[in-house]
Protein backbone atom coordinates (compact mmCIF):
# COMPACT_ATOMS: atom_id res chain seq x y z
CA UNK A 1 0.00 0.00 0.00
CA UNK A 2 1.46 3.41 -1.03
CA UNK A 3 2.45 5.77 1.62
CA UNK A 4 -0.39 8.17 1.23
CA UNK A 5 -3.53 5.80 0.81
CA UNK A 6 -1.76 4.09 4.40
CA UNK A 7 -1.84 7.03 6.11
CA UNK A 8 -5.42 8.28 5.01
CA UNK A 9 -6.40 4.77 5.93
CA UNK A 10 -4.47 5.60 9.67
CA UNK A 11 -6.12 8.90 9.65
CA UNK A 12 -9.46 7.50 9.12
CA UNK A 13 -9.54 4.98 11.81
CA UNK A 14 -8.00 7.27 13.80
CA UNK A 15 -11.55 9.39 13.74
CA UNK A 16 -13.20 6.10 14.71
CA UNK A 17 -10.95 4.91 16.96
CA UNK A 18 -12.51 3.22 20.25
CA UNK A 19 -11.78 0.35 23.28
CA UNK A 20 -13.90 -2.25 22.84
CA UNK A 21 -14.86 -4.67 25.96
CA UNK A 22 -13.28 -7.17 24.15
CA UNK A 23 -10.47 -4.86 23.77
CA UNK A 24 -10.31 -4.43 27.51
CA UNK A 25 -10.56 -7.90 28.09
CA UNK A 26 -7.35 -8.54 25.54
CA UNK A 27 -5.56 -6.07 27.59
CA UNK A 28 -5.85 -7.68 30.82
CA UNK A 29 -4.66 -11.19 29.43
CA UNK A 30 -1.69 -9.59 28.21
CA UNK A 31 -0.47 -6.82 30.68
CA UNK A 32 0.07 -6.59 33.97
CA UNK A 33 -1.07 -4.14 36.50
CA UNK A 34 1.29 -1.89 36.51
CA UNK A 35 1.71 -2.15 32.51
CA UNK A 36 -1.93 -1.62 31.81
CA UNK A 37 -1.75 1.58 34.04
CA UNK A 38 1.08 2.96 32.02
CA UNK A 39 -1.04 1.90 28.63
CA UNK A 40 -4.00 3.74 30.06
CA UNK A 41 -1.61 6.68 30.23
CA UNK A 42 -1.90 6.51 26.63
CA UNK A 43 -4.64 9.06 24.58
CA UNK A 44 -7.09 6.80 22.90
CA UNK A 45 -5.26 6.77 19.70
CA UNK A 46 -2.39 5.35 20.52
CA UNK A 47 -4.06 3.12 22.70
CA UNK A 48 -6.21 1.73 19.62
CA UNK A 49 -3.35 2.15 17.28
CA UNK A 50 -1.06 -0.51 20.00
CA UNK A 51 -4.16 -2.87 20.09
CA UNK A 52 -4.28 -3.01 16.08
CA UNK A 53 -0.37 -3.35 16.16
CA UNK A 54 -1.09 -6.23 19.18
CA UNK A 55 -3.45 -8.03 16.91
CA UNK A 56 -1.44 -7.64 13.72
CA UNK A 57 1.52 -9.35 15.37
CA UNK A 58 -0.57 -12.15 16.24
CA UNK A 59 -1.80 -12.91 13.17
CA UNK A 60 2.06 -12.69 11.75
CA UNK A 61 2.87 -15.06 13.99
CA UNK A 62 0.39 -17.31 13.28
CA UNK A 63 0.86 -17.04 9.34
CA UNK A 64 4.60 -16.74 9.35
CA UNK A 65 5.07 -19.52 12.30
CA UNK A 66 7.93 -17.44 13.57
CA UNK A 67 10.15 -18.75 16.60
CA UNK A 68 9.21 -15.69 18.80
CA UNK A 69 7.88 -15.78 22.12
CA UNK A 70 4.04 -14.77 21.80
CA UNK A 71 3.53 -13.13 24.52
CA UNK A 72 6.94 -10.71 25.10
CA UNK A 73 6.13 -9.74 21.50
CA UNK A 74 2.21 -8.55 21.99
CA UNK A 75 3.37 -6.92 25.64
CA UNK A 76 5.99 -4.85 23.46
CA UNK A 77 3.44 -3.85 20.36
CA UNK A 78 1.14 -3.05 22.91
CA UNK A 79 3.49 -0.53 25.08
CA UNK A 80 5.19 0.50 21.37
CA UNK A 81 3.97 3.67 21.59
CA UNK A 82 4.45 5.00 25.66
CA UNK A 83 6.83 7.18 24.91
CA UNK A 84 4.03 9.79 23.56
CA UNK A 85 1.96 9.60 27.03
CA UNK A 86 4.15 12.81 27.79
CA UNK A 87 1.62 14.83 25.16
CA UNK A 88 -1.75 13.96 24.67
CA UNK A 89 -1.64 14.75 20.71
CA UNK A 90 -4.74 15.52 18.42
CA UNK A 91 -5.65 14.23 15.04
CA UNK A 92 -4.31 17.17 13.49
CA UNK A 93 -1.46 17.15 15.87
CA UNK A 94 -0.18 13.90 14.80
CA UNK A 95 -1.06 14.66 11.16
CA UNK A 96 1.21 17.87 11.15
CA UNK A 97 3.81 16.49 12.96
CA UNK A 98 3.58 13.04 10.12
CA UNK A 99 3.59 15.71 7.38
CA UNK A 100 6.13 18.09 8.42
CA UNK A 101 8.80 15.13 9.18
CA UNK A 102 7.85 13.78 6.11
CA UNK A 103 8.12 16.52 3.73
CA UNK A 104 10.09 19.11 5.41
CA UNK A 105 12.72 17.81 7.81
CA UNK A 106 14.33 21.19 8.08
CA UNK A 107 11.40 23.18 9.30
CA UNK A 108 10.83 19.95 11.45
CA UNK A 109 13.94 20.22 13.06
CA UNK A 110 13.43 23.97 13.77
CA UNK A 111 10.32 23.21 15.39
CA UNK A 112 11.99 20.46 17.27
CA UNK A 113 14.56 23.37 18.73
CA UNK A 114 11.99 26.11 19.24
CA UNK A 115 10.23 23.48 21.78
CA UNK A 116 7.58 21.97 19.45
CA UNK A 117 6.69 19.11 21.50
CA UNK A 118 4.23 17.22 18.69
CA UNK A 119 7.51 16.87 16.32
CA UNK A 120 9.67 15.99 19.26
CA UNK A 121 7.51 13.50 20.46
CA UNK A 122 6.73 12.34 17.15
CA UNK A 123 10.31 11.91 16.22
CA UNK A 124 11.94 10.68 19.83
CA UNK A 125 9.07 8.56 20.94
CA UNK A 126 10.62 4.71 20.40
CA UNK A 127 13.48 5.75 22.96
CA UNK A 128 11.55 7.91 25.64
CA UNK A 129 9.67 4.48 25.63
CA UNK A 130 12.62 2.28 25.98
CA UNK A 131 13.89 4.53 29.04
CA UNK A 132 10.56 4.31 30.74
CA UNK A 133 10.22 0.89 30.27
CA UNK A 134 13.72 0.02 31.41
CA UNK A 135 12.64 2.26 34.60
CA UNK A 136 10.28 -0.90 35.13
CA UNK A 137 12.51 -3.40 35.06
CA UNK A 138 11.45 -4.75 31.20
CA UNK A 139 15.06 -4.84 29.68
CA UNK A 140 13.86 -6.51 26.85
CA UNK A 141 11.16 -5.36 26.08
CA UNK A 142 12.78 -1.62 26.46
CA UNK A 143 15.60 -2.47 24.03
CA UNK A 144 12.88 -3.45 21.46
CA UNK A 145 10.49 -0.29 22.09
CA UNK A 146 13.53 1.69 21.84
CA UNK A 147 14.75 0.58 18.13
CA UNK A 148 11.25 0.13 16.43
CA UNK A 149 11.70 3.67 14.74
CA UNK A 150 15.43 2.86 13.91
CA UNK A 151 16.89 2.23 10.51
CA UNK A 152 16.88 -1.73 10.06
CA UNK A 153 20.60 -3.78 11.12
CA UNK A 154 21.24 -6.92 9.80
CA UNK A 155 21.02 -8.20 13.46
CA UNK A 156 18.02 -7.09 14.61
CA UNK A 157 16.49 -9.68 16.03
CA UNK A 158 12.65 -11.28 14.77
CA UNK A 159 10.55 -9.78 17.20
CA UNK A 160 12.19 -6.26 16.37
CA UNK A 161 11.59 -6.85 12.57
CA UNK A 162 7.99 -8.36 13.67
CA UNK A 163 6.95 -5.12 15.18
CA UNK A 164 8.15 -2.75 12.79
CA UNK A 165 6.38 -4.59 10.56
CA UNK A 166 3.21 -4.91 12.40
CA UNK A 167 3.33 -1.12 12.85
CA UNK A 168 4.33 0.01 9.48
CA UNK A 169 0.72 -1.98 8.91
CA UNK A 170 -0.96 0.23 11.57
Amino acid sequence: MNWILKRARQFFRALTADISIDDQKYLMAHLNRQEQELFMKMGLLDQFHSLQVAYTIERLIIQDKQGVDKEFLIRCALLHDIGKINVKMSVWQKVFAVLVTTFLPGLADRLELRGNRSIYIYRNHAELGGQKLQKMGLFQEAKIVARHHSPPRADDSKELKLLRLADEEN
